[in-house]
Order: structure tokens, then C-alpha cells, then sequence
């Protein structure tokens, strides 16, 4: 279960960073006017779409595309999990993104232009560079809800508390498992100890998350200071 939650939690990341740094860069450097009164509020109404739309829309189609794709029995796994995530994750990386790089001064760009640079040299080296902190940031808020989303990827994972052999292996994360088996198991049980073990495990992963975040947020105001 350790082991499938980092994995989906990784992959899903890798699916969604490119994709929403990208969209930033549109969105801020190439067509500002577009990003700010049409792309950003798109992206913002995603975030509230409930996680079971997700799953469903996941199940149906992610699901049976790799059944269709990969020739496979179920179609479940890590693989659907993490893109289903990705998904998820994508509009709070976004939007984070999207802010960072209009927190970056626009006298640095200019600097650039002025000092030589091609446009696409000052936002590689320069914007990308000064909204590090904030990119970062964006990253590890997308890393904390893809290991702590439930419901989503219970439905297109399998559910099976396995050793995960391949992508599309069925498999369990720690929260799936925690909602499936808390009321299975009785109170005092060994089961249900390891349960509680769990869920003590998630938590303190989420502080370690939380505590990157103010660690992230603390050099950033050095640099800029």
C-alpha cells in the first residue's frame, strides 16, 4: 500500500507538471489576455468538479481505454489511478503556476530583452527561474492531494491488497484501504492496529508536505529579499 501510494502519487505528478507549466507559460508569457479572462476562470471551475466525477468519468473511460490499449483483463491499476490523478491535480498546479509566474517583475523581462535574449531565453532563464519557489510550491500541493485522494482512485485502481507487479496490476493505497477496511475489522483487533498505523503514517506524510511547503516559501522570501 506504501508502495502504490508513492507510485501513483509520482507518476501522476510527472503526468500533470509538464502539462501545467505549459499552460501556465501560455497563459502569462504568449496570450496574457486570454489567460487572464478566459483560461484562468476554466481552470478554476475544474477545481470544483467532486472527485466521484472524476472516478466515474475515470472507470469508463480510462479504464476501458486500457483494457483496449494494453489487451489487458480489468484495465485497473496504477496506471488509470495516476492519470485519473493527474487530472485531478491539474487545475490547483495550474492555477498556482499561473500565479507564480505573474508574481515575476516585469522590469526582469524587460532586463532580458534589453541584455539580448530571445523571448523564449527569458522566459526559460529568467521567469522560470524567479518563479521557482512558487513552481515548487504548486508541485508539492499537487503531490499532497494526489496522496490523499480517495475516492477517485479506489474506484480505478482494483482495490487488491497486493504487491503491485506492473502498472495495471490491481492494487490498494493507504487511503483506499483506510475507508474500504476502518468498519470491517474489530476495535482492538490486530487489523484494525494496523489500520490505525496507517492512518498515523498518512498524517505525518502530510506534514512533511506541509513543512516543504513553508521551507520552499521561506527561500523563496530570502531570494527575493
Amino acid at each position: 500500500m506504501i508502495v502504490t501510494s508513492f507510485a501513483v502519487m509520482v507518476l501522476s505528478t510527472l503526468i500533470a507538471l509538464p502539462i501545467a507549466i505549459g499552460s501556465a507559460i501560455f497563459a502569462v508569457e504568449i496570450q496574457p489576455k486570454f489567460g487572464s479572462k478566459i483560461f484562468q476562470p476554466l481552470i478554476e471551475l475544474l477545481t470544483g468538479i467532486p472527485s466521484v466525477v472524476f472516478g466515474l468519468i475515470g472507470f469508463h473511460v480510462v479504464v476501458g481505454l486500457m483494457k483496449s490499449v494494453f489487451h489487458v483483463s480489468t484495465g485497473l491499476g496504477i496506471l488509470p489511478g495516476a492519470i485519473v490523478l493527474a487530472v485531478m491535480i491539474l487545475p490547483t498546479m495550474t492555477t498556482l503556476s499561473v500565479d507564480g509566474l505573474r508574481a515575476v517583475p516585469d522590469s526582469y523581462r524587460q532586463g532580458s530583452l534589453a541584455l539580448g535574449y530571445t523571448r523564449w531565453q527569458t522566459i526559460w532563464h529568467v521567469v522560470l527561474k524567479s518563479a521557482m519557489p512558487s513552481l515548487m510550491t504548486a508541485v508539492i500541493l499537487g503531490m499532497t492531494r494526489a496522496f490523499g485522494e480517495t475516492l477517485a482512485v479506489r474506484m480505478v485502481i482494483g482495490g487488491i491488497e497486493a504487491m503491485p507487479t506492473s502498472l495495471l496490476s490491481p492494487a490498494s493505497t493507504i487511503t483506499t484501504t483506510l475507508t474500504t477496511s476502518m468498519a470491517v475489522y474489530a476495535e482492538g483487533s490486530a487489523q484494525d492496529d494496523v489500520l490505525w498505523a496507517l492512518g498515523l503514517l498518512l498524517m505525518g506524510m502530510s506534514l512533511i508536505f506541509i513543512l516543504i511547503i513553508h521551507l520552499i516559501g521561506r527561500k523563496g522570501a530570502k531570494a527575493r529579499g
